[in-house]
């Protein structure tokens, strides 16, 4: 492929250099307007801003002017079908502005760049600059310190606090830094090298697009980095007139948080953005939006965000009932008990494999091997005796034998042991000797799945009562239910068992597990992993096992980004993955050359036979380079192996800091001092992002930083992100990586000719090999495994596309009923689309008896059209008859109500408007109670009119809400089951599209049936003075938790979900709808009646909830 890409390169160019090229005449651009810029005042300079936006605005006005008359038309005209338009109208104007503020800002983006890097300038030249102080000048010096008011002056400082660190100013943009910058406008990642001033480079792109006033977001990895970028450029932007903030710093849905939304530019972490998307789409009142449209964003360490972070799913949940209920802990002996059964057993297998390959019996041995290999993978002796000469080989051999045929031999491997499990796939599975061992004597049946279509069967042959028929069949349901929670507990009990190893996948701290990030080695706190695994995990170390929830909204990181209008990145690895970034973000990379060469020295890897010598072979050479006065980074992949090599460096006797997981509060502090002459600093891979090395000058002669990789990571950024902490800024340095064929890496993907190659050479114990084509085939096993990950990831992200497009249209619904301007419109289609759904169904039964029902049933009106018109008409001209005859009933009907209400609101306004703003008034359909809150004064001036718009709103958000949380539910379920269809030779995605359309279809269509009916059935009650009450401000707390969920789209706690599948949610989250009548119990005894035979029936209430649900029949009150 090297040789392909060299050959490609001859003919077609190299595309860094092209890029870099294409972007050269921009540069030479701002370098033509500095001259002119630095002979302007500091008022004139900053006028400069004011100019920028004059220009934007003028291309603008007649876009803005026709918006402006559109939506001034909307809101007057009564015809829906022209307000439709407007609406489209308005979209179409929106995006045609954005095209032409775009076209400006390239027309600008030359002196604009040369007008920051001018201000950069002035703050390194000027301790202090005075300028003419304006009004935003005078409120910024009442809240920092940098900026003091001299009667009409302004002084600004040049010396600041960075989130508590203390800095005076001292960078100016190199022109490497501003080719990035243009890339960034463009709309592309910027791959720049360690301490190449990232955080710098984003003020061009920032300032040019805050000019728009449509929002500008930095998005960072954590609230630290967000914290300090934020007020380390803030006084680069506020010398301008512009406004910074850090959403971090601010409680969700409070004001503080809405005004750092409303700022031109907004910093902040990619959680917070994301649930505060999520929170917005949960509000009940358009106060408490926070967001503003999507504008631009630029992602910081953008392969962090977007690829590792892409595929896990913010998540805003409650409780479920009875979720503090689960088998985690009466499960966990079972497992505990097999796992130490199946571990001692294979430990004699291996010791009877050993003597058999020793023996020459290489079959028989080799069956034994891979029985231990299939059974316990992970084991420390089974992998050094695999690192043995022609062990590996044999093992490979064997299992390609019993692989052949789709598998039809690996059943002689497996039926000795109790569980399977497959350590590239990370799966486990259970054997027919593991079922039977766990479920015991007793119970043979214990884990054992009813066949329902055959039970079902039996019990109907039995030939019972309708009632005792019905219970049998509950009860299977029942049985069915509770075997597949303990089967699904039971599965996730032994993944946590077999395949997460505390201080390498979690970490136990403050009596919780705690999840480390396998890119950066964070803690990453909140994060749960999902279906159970976590709880699992929990059970395994004996901790709290935290109670299971119901996901109320979810969305990935992958797809909030793809909102925006313009997004782009910076990170200084992104290369690896720039196929990935195109194919789903549409973002191109663009390699940007480096300020000063580099001058590190990249050795190529030394490959050891076994950990223990390679171990070693790194404490020697640690031991050597403290000494000759080099700082040392040792990098590490888990907490485990920075222990063991610090302990190692103890025994020397050789002072150093161990960074990992467990010490990250230290972070700060270890890092400052890692580049001291002799310092040795241990990092899991936190020490591989937003960290930066500074070296003196007696250590830059000491040959600078060496870096020691003890193992290659299974993605190739993170080891260059370790590689990039050395050579920073043309520094001197070294990389030098360890690998031992015992590493997770080599045994899982590792060439196999790597193996055989050492076993030809006759390589014994402690010998080394190093050469460029070994590290060629490291990398070539790394690719394999970034191939993989990208298969899982776009996988997934066409099922969250499902969601997504369903999530979309739910949120616009949501949006125009919250802010009520589209909604009359959104109400016109319901009413349409229940006219059509009643006309096909019915003109395709011809019934027109049951036709006449379900429009009293939905719209509360007589038929109107004739029997005779029925049968002659086509169920398009009887939609549209329908449709025309239910619109005008609705608009009748809501201002019949307008005139009830007016004069009961009309005295309280006119005696008591000084007690009550808001008021409450109550509507009922005869079923269910909905409380209406509509402000005072405008429902007086609209002669109601505001009261009904306030009364479409509410029942509206109640139903889609209640709606939304249960399909969420419901696709939580779907997506759990059709992974069953790889057994039956069917893609489970295909099946979920195909599943989730028509779940989703159902879902509209209820919606639409419900907000109608209760519509058209909505009255007043007694119009007394009574029923008007004050509003009060008070909102019942919603108990929501916030969390990001590890191994996504398996989608969050299914199985508890499952369970709560038939059960009552508890009313955590106020809903506006209240039941005005005692409930029934599923098993109380009552009555129905059919509405066209007019028969009686009496049998338990959930016999009669499905044919209530059909229509043909209704509850008698007794």
């Amino acid at each position: 492929m090297s040789f392909l890409n060299s050959v490609l390169k001859i003919f077609v160019g190299d595309k860094s250099k092209q890029d870099v090229k294409a972007l050269s005449p921009f540069v030479d651009k701002i370098k033509t307007f500095e001259s002119a810029l630095e002979a302007l005042s500091h008022d004139e300079l900053r006028a400069k801003t004011a100019e920028f936006k004059a220009k934007i605005a003028d291309a603008n006005a007649t876009i803005n002017e026709q918006i402006s008359n559109l939506t001034q038309e909307a809101e007057t005209t009564e015809d829906i079908d022209r307000r439709e338009d407007i609406y489209q109208d308005i979209d179409k104007l929106k995006d045609d502005a954005y095209t032409i503020t775009e076209a400006v800002l390239n027309d600008i983006l030359p002196e604009a760049f040369a007008v920051v890097k001018e201000t950069a300038k002035r703050f390194v030249h000027n301790t202090s600059i005075t300028v003419s102080a304006n009004e935003f000048d005078r409120s910024l010096s009442g809240e920092k310190d940098y900026v003091v008011l001299d009667d009409d002056k302004a002084i600004w400082a040049n010396s600041w606090d960075a989130a508590g660190k203390p800095i005076t100013w001292d960078m100016v943009h190199y022109d490497v830094q501003l080719i990035g910058g243009i890339s960034m406008h463009q709309g592309k990642i910027a791959e720049m090298q360690t301490g190449e001033g990232k955080t710098l480079v984003a003020t061009l792109p920032m300032y040019l697009n805050a000019l728009a006033e449509k929002g500008v977001h930095l998005v960072t990895v954590n609230d630290y980095l967000a914290k300090r970028d934020s007020a380390w450029m803030a006084p680069i932007f506020e010398f301008h007139g512009m406004s910074v903030d850090c959403i971090d710093y601010h409680q969700p849905n409070s004001a503080a948080r809405k005004k750092a939304y409303n700022a031109d530019i907004t910093y902040g972490t990619n959680n917070e953005f994301g649930f505060d998307y999520l929170r917005d789409n949960m509000a009940h009142s358009p106060d408490d939006l926070v967001q503003r449209p999507h504008h631009f964003a630029i992602v910081d360490e953008v392969d962090s965000v977007l690829v590792d972070d892409a595929r896990t799913p913010l998540i805003i949940s409650g409780p479920i009932p009875k979720g503090d209920r689960h088998e985690f802990t009466e499960l966990k002996p079972k497992v505990d008990d097999i796992v130490s059964v199946q571990r001692k057993y294979l430990t004699g297998v291996l010791a009877e494999a050993k003597k058999l390959i020793a023996a020459g019996d290489t079959k028989e041995g080799g069956l034994q091997l891979l029985r231990v290999y299939r059974g316990i993978p992970k084991n420390k002796a089974l992998i050094k005796f695999l690192s043995e000469e022609g062990v590996k080989q044999l093992l490979q051999k064997t299992e390609n034998f019993y692989m052949q045929d789709n598998n039809r031999e690996m059943p002689k491997v497996d039926e000795e042991l109790y569980y399977v499990i497959e350590e590239k796939n990370n799966q486990v599975e259970l054997t027919d000797k593991g079922v039977e061992y766990i479920s015991g004597k007793d119970n043979p049946d214990f884990f054992i799945l009813p066949e329902i279509g055959i039970e079902v069967a039996k019990i109907e042959d039995q030939g019972l009562g309708v009632e005792e028929e019905a219970t049998l069949k509950e009860e299977l349901f029942k049985e069915f239910g509770l075997k597949s929670e303990r089967i699904h507990t039971l599965s996730q009990l032994l993944k946590a068992y077999a395949l997460f190893e505390k201080d390498t996948q979690y970490v136990v701290m403050d009596n919780k597990v705690m999840i480390v990030d396998e890119q950066t080695g964070r803690i990453m706190d909140g994060r749960r992993y999902s279906d159970g695994l976590h709880q699992a995990i929990e059970a395994k170390e004996n901790v709290k096992i935290e109670d299971a929830t119901q996901t109320f909204a979810t969305v990935t990181l992958q797809n909030y980004f793809r909102m925006y209008r313009k997004l782009s990145g910076m990170t200084g690895t992104a290369l690896t993955e720039a196929g990935e970034f195109w194919e789903i973000y549409k973002l191109d990379v663009l390699e940007t050359p480096t300020n000063r060469p580099i001058a590190r020295d990249d050795k190529e890897d030394l490959v050891f036979k076994t950990k223990r010598e390679k171990y070693n072979a790194v404490i020697d050479e640690v031991t050597n380079l403290s000494e000759a006065g080099r700082p040392v980074l040792i990098g590490t992949t888990s907490v485990e192996i920075s222990e063991l090599l610090g302990k190692m460096l103890s025994i020397r006797k050789i002072p150093h800091n161990v960074l990992n997981a467990k010490q990250h509060k230290r972070e700060a502090d270890i890092v400052a001092e890692a580049g001291n002459a002799g310092q040795v600093t241990i990092a899991t891979n936190m020490a591989g992002r937003g960290t930066d090395i500074k070296l003196s000058d007696p250590v830059k002669a000491a040959g600078g930083l060496a870096i020691v990789g003890t193992e290659r990571h299974d993605s190739r950024r993170v080891d260059r992100q370790l590689r990039g902490r050395a050579g920073r800024q043309g520094d001197p340095g070294s990389s030098q990586f360890y690998v031992s064929l015992e590493d997770n890496l080599m045994r899982l993907f590792g060439s196999e000719r790597i193996a055989k190659m050492m076993d030809k050479m006759g390589l014994k114990e402690g010998e080394v090999i190093q050469h460029s084509m070994i590290s060629k085939s490291i990398e070539r096993a790394q690719k394999k495994v970034e191939e993989n990950q990208f298969g899982v990831r776009k996988r997934l992200l066409e099922y969250d596309d499902v969601m997504n497009a369903q999530r979309e249209v739910v949120y616009k619904r949501r949006y125009n009923a919250l802010n009520g301007e589209r909604l009359r419109v959104d109400l016109a289609n319901m009413i349409f689309d229940t006219s059509e759904g009643i006309s096909e169904t019915n003109k395709g039964a011809n019934d027109y008896k049951n036709f006449e029902f379900e429009l009293i049933r939905y719209f509360s009106m007589s038929s109107p059209i004739t029997e005779e018109e029925f049968g002659k008409l086509t169920a398009i001209e009887i939609t549209s008859k329908i449709y025309k005859a239910a619109f005008t009933h609705y608009k009748d009907k809501m201002a019949r109500n307008a005139d009830i209400a007016f004069p009961v609101i009309k005295n309280v306004y006119e005696t008591q408007r000084d007690k009550f703003k808001r008021i409450v008034v109550p509507f009922t359909d005869g079923i269910k109670s909905l409380s209406v809150v509509t402000d005072l004064e405008k429902a007086y001036e609209t002669n109601g009119k505001q009261l009904i718009t306030d009364f479409e709103k509410n029942i509206t958000l109640a139903i889609i809400d209640d709606a939304w949380k249960t399909h969420l539910r419901k696709m939580d379920e779907l997506k759990q089951s059709v992974q069953l269809a790889v057994h039956e030779q069917k893609d489970p995605l295909l099946i979920y599209k195909f599943e989730a359309f028509e779940l989703f279809k159902g879902m509209i269509d209820q919606v639409n049936k419900d907000v109608i009916s209760f519509l058209f059935k909505g009255e007043l009650p007694q119009e007394t003075q009574n029923t008007i009450q004050e509003a009060r401000q008070t909102r019942k707390k919603e108990n929501l938790k916030t969390q990001k969920d590890e191994i996504p789209n398996l989608d969050e706690r299914s199985a508890q979900n499952r369970a709560a599948g038939n059960t009552q949610r508890n009313q955590e989250v106020v809903e506006t709808i209240v039941r005005d009548r005692p409930k029934i119990g599923r098993n109380d005894r009552v009555t129905i009646k059919h509405v066209i035979k007019g028969e009686n029936k009496t049998l338990k209430y959930k016999q009669a909830e499905p044919l209530i649900a059909k229509g043909d029949w209704v509850l008698v009150e007794e």
